[in-house]
């Protein structure tokens, strides 16, 4: 007997000292910086939206007064870096509230009961502390909300579905008119991976999308974190905000950090155009690499950007800046395009366009090399996602369908027609403008950069004359 009651407490001494001890342990309770919602750019309709909400955990009496049922639960969805925890943060500044932040797989354990005991541990917590400090409210933040709040199937993850259950019943028992008041926010990148259960009113009763940064708001974004650098006067941040369509809030600040290595590099007292140019190519593409090319290589690489810069001006005149095998993350060249106004609305003939420029790569190594390489893939991959695109928005000879009345087969046939009928208007694009291959080719190689004025110059020049 005694034996069994020593491994008991053995058992449970090595339990807690793999954290299953309480919320506070485990949680980053700890009182964060100050953080206010102009410390956030890029992001003014979640804010205006997001501050209505928490209205109603500031303005009590009002809520009393005219019976609105106060809110429980705030979920915040969009993509990763866009500022879902920054604006947790700034709601409890905003609301003066305790602030408990968590992570979705920190309930996530291999014990059984585990996740639901620090449901219990973290709400008692919130309660705990705001009645410490004197505060009239507490928010509790779960983030990668998902991994706990999936979708419950009644399959293997019964531990997950213990840990939602507890979450459902702490929030069904939070009653507003109680002290202190409790809000839970959480955020995720998967709303569609949700419990049902979890997004019904009276528990998340607001959902808020955090989306990527408009122009306005990358341009906001960037004067943020300009403030602690040393800008040259010759800084143009607007042009980087144009330039930089479906970066995220984290994305620019990691622009802004790496101008600020480059400068460092160089040795230079200030940050200047040249460096955040840059910077859009590293975030975008990745450092450059050391890989040493043979000179075959570098000129089957040389045609096939060459082959995507033709396209590009073609469809869209003016829109090439640069062509360079300088070789980048997993790119061994590229053509980095002008600044474009931002679009949400795209026509078949713009997206053609843009499968076009994707296919103008291989269309080119084919041409002058007889065949392809592996380089080709993310273009094809591109490709296949316009075409997908074009499919679902009833773009194609298959009218408005939905994909599961179409047979796989008909898909497969669409998909090949469209292709197939691009691929020739491509080709057909580019041995016009053959000489410009040749011509570009020398200075493309000897120099690894061919700007996009030098390569209009010799555009302009090379349309070769049809044959009645």
């Amino acid at each position: 007997m005694s034996v069994i009651l020593g491994t008991f407490l053995y058992m449970a001494r090595a339990r807690n000292g793999m954290g299953v001890g309480t919320a506070e342990r485990k949680t980053r309770a700890q009182a964060p910086k100050p953080m206010s919602f102009e410390d956030i750019g890029g992001q003014e309709r979640a804010k205006r939206e997001l501050k209505e909400a928490l209205d109603f955990l500031i303005r009590a009496e009002d809520i009393q007064r005219l019976g609105i049922r106060p809110l429980k639960g705030i979920l915040l969805t969009g993509p990763p870096g866009t500022g879902k925890t920054l604006m947790a943060k700034a709601s409890a500044h905003y609301t003066n509230s305790v602030f408990l932040a968590a992570s979705g797989s920190e309930f996530v354990e291999m014990y059984v009961g585990v996740g639901a005991s620090r449901i219990r541990d973290l709400f008692k917590e919130a309660r705990t502390r705001a009645a410490k400090e004197n505060k009239e409210s507490a928010i509790i933040f779960i983030d990668e909300i998902d991994v706990i709040g999936g979708k419950r199937d009644g399959g293997q993850h019964k531990e997950y579905d213990q840990t939602l259950n507890q979450l459902l019943t702490e929030l069904d028992g939070i009653h507003t008119a109680d002290a202190p008041r409790i809000l839970i926010m959480g955020a995720t990148n998967r709303k569609e991976m949700l419990d049902s259960a979890l997004l019904r009113p009276g528990r998340f009763d607001r959902h808020i999308e955090v989306d990527l940064p408009d122009k306005k708001g990358r341009l906001h974004i960037l004067n943020i974190h300009a403030k602690n650098k040393p800008l040259a006067d010759n800084v143009n941040l607007e042009a980087i905000a144009q330039e930089t369509f479906h970066f995220s809030g984290a994305q620019l600040e990691s622009l802004m950090n790496e101008a600020a290595i480059y400068a460092m590099r160089e040795e230079s007292d200030f940050i200047g155009q040249q460096h955040l140019s840059l910077a859009v190519d590293k975030v975008m593409l990745g450092e450059k690499t050391d890989r040493e090319s043979t000179k075959e290589e570098r000129e089957r690489v040389a045609m096939h950007e060459l082959g995507h810069a033709i396209a590009a001006e073609l469809v869209r005149p003016g829109s090439v800046s640069q062509v360079s095998l300088s070789p980048r993350g997993k790119a061994l060249g590229f053509v980095r395009h002008n600044p474009q106004a931002d679009q949400y609305l795209y026509t078949k003939q713009h997206i053609e366009n843009q499968i076009i420029v994707a296919l103008a790569g291989s269309v080119a190594e084919e041409m002058f090399y007889g065949g392809r390489s592996t380089g080709s893939r993310n273009d094809f991959e591109q490709a296949l996602n316009m075409v997908r695109t074009m499919m679902d928005s009833g773009l194609t000879r298959l009218g408005i369908i939905d994909r599961e009345m179409v047979t796989k087969e008909e898909l497969m046939k669409e998909n090949a027609a469209i292709l197939e009928e691009l691929t020739s208007t491509t080709r057909a694009m580019l041995e016009r403008h053959r000489i410009v291959f040749e011509q570009s080719l020398d200075i493309l190689i000897a120099e690894e950069v061919l700007s996009g004025d030098q390569f209009r110059s010799l555009l302009t020049k090379s349309v070769t004359p049809q044959i009645a």
